[in-house]
């Protein structure tokens, strides 16, 4: 299949892009490449796709509507994976109108551009975060998530809602899924895992938020990256058991479907650090903290309906997991 990968330089873009490469799909990434998170990262993961077989590449930014008809008009994609988001709870506290721009504009602007072109199928990244203030754990997609508790989750909550009328009014087919802890090589520098090993490695502290008691649903990079590819290979349909008296959040009469993606196996964040001393061979210097204003005080995902309809079973330990990733990050950077 032709398919474009929006975010191509981000950390889930990038492996979802190689992983299409070596399913052997012809792959257009597309990524603005902007410096809200390291330059030097997006280039480095950007350099491992160029000049692969089967991959193109386009600089362009979603807020630039007209440039991004052209591009899905003359593309003829048959899917579109959509990955590109201004990321991060607490710089969407900092700076609002940028998560605006991007994840509210951008995703309307995508929304459009794919009615316009006929796209048969687009997937796009929502967020745990969407979840917000609910304890009512595990996550469920057919429970409300109406009560995020950052500018973040509200902007991908809003996204679900907005693909929602784009399936109902021009049967687009879309696919949402919720993403939980997305951890791994070439990861976000701006994620517990990496700030923990830079730290312990420099002997220098790390915060601890919440005092190291909450859980998370980390999951592995490779293990997501197979649900996205089993997920957009199957286009969304409407639900024919859907009851507008009693609304599934997570279907629709519309082509409209939302899945949580993650390891369904929390893991509390001392036992997470122990984990990452025992591989580093050092212990942190802890810097005991409360929680952070818009964190989700736990995540946990159901992931029942996507391992029941596309057979999603992620495998990676968390001990596995973390390994990689150290053995990633000492060989990226043996020489920086």
């Amino acid at each position: 299949m032709k398919i474009l990968v929006t975010g191509a330089a981000g950390f889930i873009g990038f492996h979802t892009a190689a992983r299409l490469l070596n399913d052997g799909h012809q792959v257009t990434g597309m990524d603005n490449l902007n410096a809200h998170t390291d330059p030097e990262l997006k280039a480095a993961r950007l350099e491992q796709l160029t000049g692969r077989k089967g991959f193109g590449f386009q600089k362009l930014d979603l807020t630039d509507g007209r440039a991004l008809n052209r591009l899905l008009a003359e593309g003829g994609y048959d899917r579109v994976i959509h990955l590109a988001a201004q990321a991060g709870v607490r710089k969407s506290i900092k700076d609002p109108g940028l998560y605006i721009q991007s994840n509210i504009v951008g995703f309307a602007n995508l929304l459009e551009a794919c009615r316009q072109a006929e796209t048969p199928h687009l997937v796009y990244a929502s967020s745990s975060s969407v979840y917000g203030a609910s304890r009512d754990i595990p996550f469920n997609e057919h429970r409300d998530a109406d009560h995020p508790i950052s500018l973040y989750a509200a902007s991908k909550r809003a996204n679900e809602l907005m693909a929602h009328s784009y399936a109902e009014l021009f049967q687009l087919p879309v696919t949402g899924l919720r993403f939980f802890t997305v951890y791994g090589p070439w990861g976000r520098p701006d994620m517990a895992l990496f700030l923990f090993t830079r730290a312990i490695l420099e002997d220098r502290p790390i915060d601890v938020f919440g005092y190291g008691r909450h859980q998370r649903d980390f999951t592995y990079i490779d293990d997501i990256v197979e649900g996205v590819v089993k997920v957009t290979e199957g286009i969304a349909t409407p639900d024919p058991h859907w009851n507008p008296a009693v609304p599934d959040p997570a279907a629709s009469s519309a082509p409209y479907r939302l899945y949580n993606i993650g390891n369904s196996q929390p893991v509390v964040l001392d036992d997470f650090i122990r984990a990452l001393e025992t591989r580093l061979g050092k212990k942190a210097i802890r810097n005991e903290l409360p929680a952070q204003p818009g964190d989700v005080q736990d995540s946990w995902a159901d992931c029942s309906d996507l391992s029941r309809e596309f057979d999603y079973q992620p495998s990676t330990s968390i001990e596995e997991g973390i390994s990689r990733f150290v053995d990633w990050y000492l060989a990226h950077y043996k020489d920086r």
